[in-house]
């Protein structure tokens, strides 16, 4: 048994994921690393690309110890072959924990062994060209294959369990567990800075949209969503109304560069330049800044596989308008804490134009979301799951 690496008797487990960012998968990886921390197990995360100006605070601590090994690998070749790619820094990393002598009790992986499925990796794909898909056939059958060989296999929603059935014929038959992402509350219970001017004065009515700036998120909705709302209403209540579009932004993506400036076309072709402002790969403090002071969240990605998004929003007694398809339909309760709505700029607007009429709204739905989530998606219970499922696989 290995120690120079300072780990103890108890369980040990190591974390394995490709890319150490700021998205909705590496929160899933953080929290699950943290929860299993505070029950006493020596947690480890293993990854092929880890920055520390740009990574949620958590891992910044030496408690939560990041290794990065594999960052020279390319992550593409020419702008192709992503998934090619992906996979051999994964193997790269798996090798060099492997040879490193470390020992540990379970793997941990969302990409055995428990296996964590954020969403089947051959879904975030597309196959427009008939090489794409000759191209992508291999990978997807080892995907398949690699997962049917995890000792446990859990889901972070109902709706990713129907998709991996259908997604993995061939493991139909076997049992997926739901555990619903969690929320580390203590990081949301700090003081909250305001907003510090970022707002022209007399903007009372905000609205916020925190995703990737990645096509797939839909984030022109907002926009078009926010042009529509303004044939709504009256020049005084417009000029109340202004919309953040908060994004994780990568400079070393391409889609990240190209679709800020797609973005910003859309705002300047919508006329809506003096309502609309773009923040960048903010910080922790920021975010919490923006939810707590935000009139309400705009959650536009359809059959979104879970979205901790308005999870913490909810948190922060901040309502959600979210598309009414996936993960938001376990997430947000219509009408109660938010509303859920047809991916369309109308449906959104008008849904928008409730928060602008009824100053009201945003308390009662906020505090209502403020509730749900400490039922539901508590850090607690998803600790003790967690917990549960890590023990029975050392046994």
């Amino acid at each position: 048994m290995s120690t120079g690496s300072g780990w103890d008797s108890m369980v040990r487990v190591v974390f394995l994921h490709p890319d150490l960012g700021i998205g909705g998968a590496e929160r899933l990886v953080v929290d699950a690393a943290v929860a299993l921390r505070s029950r006493g197990c020596s947690v480890k995360i293993w990854t092929a690309h880890y920055d520390p100006q740009h990574c949620f605070s958590e891992t910044l601590s030496s408690d939560l110890p990041v290794e990065c090994v594999g960052d020279w690998l390319p992550t593409s070749v020419f702008g192709y072959f992503h998934a090619l790619c992906a996979y051999i820094r994964m193997i790269y990393v798996t090798l060099y924990l492997v040879l490193s002598g470390e020992e540990f009790d379970v793997v941990f992986c969302d990409q055995n062994v428990l296996f964590y499925c954020h969403f089947p990796d051959q879904l975030l794909t597309q196959r427009r060209s008939a090489l794409k898909r000759f191209y992508r056939g291999p990978i997807d059958w080892f995907e398949e294959l690699t997962t049917g060989m995890a000792d446990r296999i859990l889901v972070n929603s109902q709706f990713t369990a129907g998709v991996f059935k259908q997604t993995f014929p061939k493991l139909a038959d076997v049992h997926t567990d739901v555990l619903y992402p969690s929320l580390n509350s203590s990081a949301f219970d700090v003081e909250v800075e305001d907003l510090g001017g970022l707002l022209p004065a007399g903007r009372s009515i905000v609205f916020l949209s925190i995703n990737r700036y990645e096509r797939k998120k839909n984030l022109p909705l907002a926009l078009k969503a926010l042009a529509a709302l303004k044939g709504r209403l009256s020049v005084g209540e417009w000029e109340r109304v202004h919309l953040v579009m908060a994004g994780g932004y990568d400079e070393r993506v391409v889609e990240n560069v190209e679709h800020h400036e797609e973005l910003r076309s859309l705002v300047s072709s919508l006329g809506l330049e003096d309502h609309v402002i773009f923040l960048r790969s903010f910080s922790d403090k920021q975010k919490l800044s923006l939810l707590h002071n935000c009139t309400c969240v705009l959650y536009t990605p359809s059959n979104e596989h879970f979205g901790i998004v308005p999870v913490e929003a909810m948190y922060s007694r901040c309502p959600v308008i979210a598309v009414n398809s996936g993960g938001p339909l376990e997430s947000v309760a219509h009408g109660e804490t938010g509303f859920l709505c047809e991916p369309t700029p109308e449906h959104f607007s008008e849904a928008m134009q409730q928060f602008v009429t009824d100053p009201k709204l945003k308390q009662r739905m906020g505090n209502a979301g403020r509730e749900r989530v400490q039922q539901r998606f508590s850090l607690q219970a998803f600790t003790e799951q967690l917990y549960c499922h890590i023990s029975s696989l050392t046994q």
